[in-house]
């Protein structure tokens, strides 16, 4: 459980409610939200040679060859789903039209839910401490774990990269033991999802089940049975409807489950355990700034909490090094003592007594503030709309949210090494006196968040979707823009921010290009 402890840590320090006005609304996912049966364009029968990201081939973990379709056992198990199907009552019939849609697509619908409902700081205790979320008793009071953006964007990445790489090595071994499925193989059993000319074993719905359930259940534990029984709806689902017998679904789980261990064992390795810090290491930070003769950030909730995750900008990237991170990082903002700032600091001003109905809307759908699914989330939830009408097969619905939810892990490790090597106090700090549209983040000020977010996600999701790039960059340009309309960032953060968005992304752009799926 130390081993669970530590590749969990992160930490309890978010944004403040009490400076202002609390505006962050709760983006609690409806999982029962609508999608159409998903009938693949395309099989992606090479999918199992294409580049992997954690593994070192499709082939590494070991899957053993299927029984003989004449004998006994499996003709058994056609009989089981001939019984099943004479006997499917409306609930189950509900259970397999809900995963006609796409396993990928389902599996980021609960993520983002699951996301937005532990996305919550923990409030102060009465001695004006916070409490720390604990791994090891997660039903506590505060839960575990607090969904912040930096530990959602790791997490989102985890979950799409474990489902991208088992997908990958079932696809390798659907095409090399290339068994069809119970429907083709008796014509008593009827096909009730959409035909997708896929080998059955191993069952794709079981890989999915399995890698997407293990990691979840990781990074969300409280979540433990309601992961469970969503995974074995899905399983069921694929047996129901005639697409995999129980052996094609065995062997599915468990390759899903072998593929989530090598990311679990990734994590633990990945620097997370060291992303909060000590707070001599925070006073240390501070101090660091007031030599430069700057003045540092100081938290802007009350009473003041401990930074948000300050060394998060050295959790392991995927497609940058260490090295890169450092390199991409941004020219310093204006000082805070020289005139260059002050005028940043009368823009954000006067937007804060200017703001008109139509920048407050874009302040509140861009707000991604505790009790949503964040940042990363929102542009997850910007992709499925393309993903699910491009009817991407699974495997290539899963590359889109790998490539996604990677360059948005480092964005937020770009991110947060810029901020916290700058250390850059807020608008509202400068000047008590702007009163901000939306809650200010705990943590400092340069550059923002939500546009690197913004620029690195529109980046890739332009190389996914050429033909809708400006609209990915005019919405990143938005989500940008509300920063400054809400008050809480300068015009040097959003647009430097921004800037530093699209590099980060085009470094996962550049492996993408490389990967043998295009």
């Amino acid at each position: 459980m130390k081993t669970l402890k530590y590749f969990f840590l992160l930490m309890i320090f978010t944004v403040a409610f009490t400076v202002v006005l609390p505006v962050s609304c709760n983006k609690e996912i409806d999982i029962t939200e609508d999608l159409k049966p998903l009938a693949p364009a395309a099989t992606d029968n090479d999918a199992g040679t294409w580049d992997m990201i954690v593994l070192t081939s499709p082939a590494q973990i070991a899957v053993a060859a299927p029984g003989d379709i004449n004998a006994a056992a499996y003709q058994a198990e056609l009989t089981a789903i001939k019984d099943a199907q004479s006997k499917l009552t409306a609930s189950q019939r509900e259970t397999i039209e809900f995963w006609s849609g796409g396993g990928v697509l389902r599996w980021n619908q609960m993520f983002r839910k699951l996301v937005a409902r532990y996305n919550l700081p923990p409030a102060p205790k009465a001695d004006n401490t916070y409490p720390a979320p604990d791994a090891e008793n997660p039903f506590a009071d505060p839960n575990f774990p607090f969904a912040n953006p930096p530990y959602a964007s790791r997490a989102y990445s985890y979950v799409s990269v474990a489902q991208y790489e088992a997908l990958k090595a079932a696809w390798h071994y659907k095409y090399l033991y290339n068994r069809q499925s119970p429907y083709k193989n008796d014509n008593a059993i009827k096909l009730l999802m959409p035909e997708t000319g896929l080998p059955s074993y191993p069952s794709e719905d079981a890989v999915l089940s399995g890698a997407a359930a293990d990691m979840l259940k990781s990074l969300f534990p409280a979540a433990v049975q309601e992961i469970t029984l969503y995974a074995a709806a899905q399983r069921n689902a694929a047996l129901w409807s005639g697409r995999a017998s129980s052996s094609d679904i065995s062997a599915g789980l468990a390759l899903g489950k072998a593929v989530a261990a090598q990311l679990i064992a990734r994590a633990g390795n990945d620097g997370m355990r060291n992303a909060v810090g000590t707070k001599a290491q925070w006073d240390q930070l501070a101090q660091q700034c007031i030599d430069k003769g700057e003045i540092p950030w100081i938290s802007r909730d009350n009473p003041k909490r401990p930074p948000m995750l300050p060394f998060f900008g050295q959790v392991t990237a995927w497609n940058m090094t260490a090295q890169d991170i450092v390199n991409e990082r941004p020219e310093a903002p204006p000082l805070t003592n020289s005139a260059e700032m002050k005028k940043e600091v009368d823009e954000v001003k006067w937007y804060s007594q200017n703001l008109t109905r139509e920048r407050l809307a874009i302040v509140h759908k861009w707000a991604d503030g505790a009790g949503t699914y964040t940042p990363p989330g929102h542009w997850n939830d910007i992709a499925a709309e393309y993903i699910a009408e491009a009817k991407f097969s699974e495997v290539r619905a899963a590359r889109a949210y790998a490539l996604i939810n990677m360059a948005l892990h480092d964005a937020a490790v770009g991110c947060w090494e810029t901020k916290f090597f700058y250390f850059n106090p807020r608008p509202s700090q400068m000047d008590p006196s702007i009163k901000t549209g939306t809650g200010v983040p705990n943590f400092p000020a340069f550059t923002s968040g939500h546009s690197t977010f913004s620029g690195a996600a529109a980046t890739v999701l332009s190389y996914l979707f050429p033909q809708h790039s400006e609209y990915f960059h005019a919405e990143a340009k938005e989500a940008s823009d509300s920063r400054l309309f809400g008050g809480i960032h300068y015009r040097s953060d959003i647009e430097m921010g921004l800037a530093h968005g699209k590099v980060i992304g085009s470094y996962t752009v550049n492996y993408a290009s490389t990967d043998g799926a295009d």
